[in-house]
């Protein structure tokens, strides 16, 4: 079994100085913790991997291709592969668990 704490994974996101810290990677998955500060501009590009965001904290506004919905703790949104995507207004620190399929190259 892997299991891990939020608050350790955070603390080495922040020993690694980076918004994305990926602790699990599997044949069919990966998973990490994002990390953007309130105020702060969200630099990704599309992925060439599914993805699903879980927002572990935080509030901001999330637009996926042409649709754009408002996201805080607990939403859970689904980015299909190719799809530009950004989180914006980052009214609160945002903390968001991300799992792709297939892992995160």
């Amino acid at each position: 079994m892997k299991a891990f704490r939020l608050d350790d994974l955070e603390a080495e996101r922040i020993a690694n100085e980076g918004a994305y810290l990926q602790f699990l990677r599997e044949r069919n998955m990966s998973v990490g913790l994002y990390a953007l500060n309130a105020g702060e501009h969200d630099p990704q590009k599309p992925h060439n991997q599914d993805e699903v965001y879980f927002v572990v904290s935080g509030r901001a506004s999330l637009t996926v291709g042409l649709e754009t919905t408002e996201v805080a703790r607990g939403s859970v949104v689904y980015v299909p592969a190719g799809v530009p995507h950004k989180f914006h207004r980052i009214s609160e620190d945002l903390r968001v668990l991300v799992v792709f399929s297939p892992p995160e190259a």
